[in-house]
Formats: C-alpha cells, structure tokens, sequence
C-alpha cells in the first residue's frame, strides 16, 4: 500500500492509495481533480473509488467532476451530503482493494456524517493507515459543527483513539503547528509537546507536510485524545471527558481567533480563489 500526500487548496491534503500489485487507486477527499489525475497519470494506476470523509466542499467539492471524467466512478461517503454520492457506508462496513482493506468508521463531531477509514494489508509489515478527514488531525482535530461533546469524545477517544498505536494518521488538513501551539498552552509541561513542536517549526520553515504522525505519538500531545489526564482537566477546570473535550474546543476556538484573526476581505479573497464566490458580472 503506498501512498500519496497531495497539497492543495490553502492547507488540505487529498490522497491517493495505491495498491501495488493490481496498480489499482482510492483517492480521499477530493478537492482539485486535475491536481489528482496529474498524479494517477504520473504513477500509471487506475483509479476507481473515492472515499469522501464527509461533505464539506473543500473535501468534496472535486468528486462531480471527476466523475464526469471517469464514468463508472464509485464515490463512497456516510452523508446524503457529499457531492456525487453513489453508495452511503454504515459504521462497521468493511471494503476491499485488491490486498487492502478499509473499515469505515463513523466519527461524528465535526459533522455528523463524518466517516474515517482504517486500512491495512494482512501478512505486510507495513502499518495501518487511519484517513480521519476533520475528525483527528496531527495534534489536534476539527471544529465541533455538529453534534454533541459526547459524540465527538466518543469519535476520538473511543473510535479513533483505540486504534493501534502505530497507525499512521493521514489527516484533512496542515494545522499542525497551530495545534502544537495551542497544546503547549493547554500542557506547558509536556516535554512530547514540546519536541514534537520544534519538529514541526523546522517542517513548517521546510515547507514540507507535517502528516503522517503516528497514532502513538498523538497519545503523547494530543490535548483532544488526552481529556482524561489530569494535566489536561486542570487546565479545563473539568472532570467528565466530554466537558473537558468541550471545553477545549472553546478555548482552542478563542485561541485561534486571538492568533490569527481573518479580516472580511481576506475571507472574501480567500473564497473567490476557492471558487465559493463568483465575480460580479460585467453589466
């Protein structure tokens, strides 16, 4: 199983699996489907599935198009949603690629029908992979949009965090640094905080991706997956996992906005370079 970490747009990722004995392709959230099938065309693999983690358009805005230019396309996802949907997943669901296997798991929080999927190859010393879309990224994880604090603890820490620990994460977005900032704020004390943002400082001056970290690594700095430690609930001034994971995304939510505050006009440019916005018409 290789795979390929594609940049696009200002900080997602899209990817592309490969199995390496059929050459067949999945792809991940597709945002920018030329930028996709330049690489597809590139490796000389067909590509014929998309898993969309959920239906926010800078994860699915590309699978119509692309499926104009594939016919026979299958496009998977867990939300009515997503954008060229073919076929709704359940949680559980099991898929199969030539020699790799997908579980889908259902990770609401973010959005409600957000779905992560875990894959591995039997008899292969390579890890597992986990796509968590805007559920989990590299230390930390999406916005709570929908659902409830309960939910979205269950997602991380009862889903995603059980995985095995040498899971690769492959995450939605490059947020890295941010993530690692915020986290220094939550544990000032945490020595993994603090060498895995030196890390990524040095990644961030590279300008190279971040992803993919490791599950047991995430375990290790990760304020999102470490609600129950006592470091953690200090700073929240709260003891039930799902308070304490609540009342991180506030305070991460108040910290980015601190942090980087984006003026309307910024926003206004950033949507027309998206394409969520059109040009005024010349009368």
């Amino acid at each position: 199983m290789k795979v390929k970490v594609i940049p696009v747009l200002e900080d997602n990722y899209m990817y592309l699996v490969i199995e390496e004995r059929t050459r067949e392709a999945v792809a991940v959230d597709v945002a920018v489907p030329k930028r996709l099938l330049e690489i597809v065309g590139r490796e000389g693999v067909s590509l014929t599935t998309v898993l969309t983690t959920h239906h926010h358009w800078d994860h699915a805005r590309g699978n119509a198009e692309l499926a104009r230019l594939l016919p026979g396309l299958v496009v998977l996802g867990a939300d009515e949603r997503i954008c060229a949907l073919t076929r709704r997943l359940a949680h559980g669901e099991e898929l199969r690629f030539g020699a790799i296997h997908v579980r889908c798991l259902l990770t609401p929080g973010h959005t409600l029908g957000h779905m992560s999927y875990f894959l591995w190859e039997e008899e292969c010393p390579d890890p597992p992979a986990v796509f968590s879309g805007d559920a989990l990224s590299v230390a930390g994880c999406g916005s709570r949009l929908e659902g409830t604090a309960q939910q979205m603890y269950q997602s991380l820490v009862e889903t995603l965090g059980t995985l095995p620990p040498e899971t690769k994460v492959f995450c939605g977005h490059e947020h890295t640094l941010g993530n690692l900032e915020f986290a220094q704020k939550v544990e000032p004390y945490n020595d993994h905080v603090k060498a895995k943002l030196s890390w990524a400082k040095q990644r961030d001056e590279d300008d190279v991706p971040t992803v993919p970290a490791t599950l047991g690594e995430e375990l290790l700095y990760n304020p999102f997956l470490r609600v129950a430690e006592e470091s953690v609930r200090k700073f929240t001034g709260k003891v039930a996992p799902a308070d304490v994971l609540d009342v991180l995304c506030r305070e991460r939510a108040s910290f980015e906005r601190a942090a980087e505050p984006l003026q309307p006009q910024a926003r206004a440019l950033l949507a027309l370079q998206w394409g969520l916005l059109s040009t005024p018409r010349q009368k």
